[in-house]
């Protein structure tokens, strides 16, 4: 199952998946990830572009959970969806990504 979590409410996502280190699994290309990007507080952050998640996916581990990260949340959520049907079970989709960060969590992200 796919959860979906606005940027507000990740932190509250994270506590609720127990006491493992969560991942935030940034899948924005590399010019956009040097636009703009988060700053991990409580997970660590991992970027990985969409179109290579297929062949990177045993860098990434099922038991852990892992909240997927886009522009605007499509991506993240096809790539989350891809991921649930892989077998990993605690996969959320940052619903409205990056941008919905910039306005709700740290307004000194850049919109782009």
């Amino acid at each position: 199952m796919i959860d979906h979590v606005r940027p507000a409410q990740l932190a509250e996502w994270i506590a609720a998946n127990g006491a493992s280190l969560p991942l935030v699994l940034d899948v924005r290309e590399p010019w956009e990830r040097q636009t703009a990007s988060v700053a991990p507080q409580g997970f660590e952050l991992v970027a990985i572009p969409m179109g290579e998640i297929p062949g990177r996916l045993d860098e990434l581990d099922p038991a852990r959970p892992i909240a997927c990260l886009c522009h605007h949340g499509m991506r993240s959520l096809r790539v989350a969806g891809f991921l649930a049907q892989q077998g990993f079970e605690q996969v959320a989709n940052i619903t409205g990504g990056i941008d919905a960060w910039s306005h709700e969590c740290d307004p000194s992200v850049p919109r782009y």
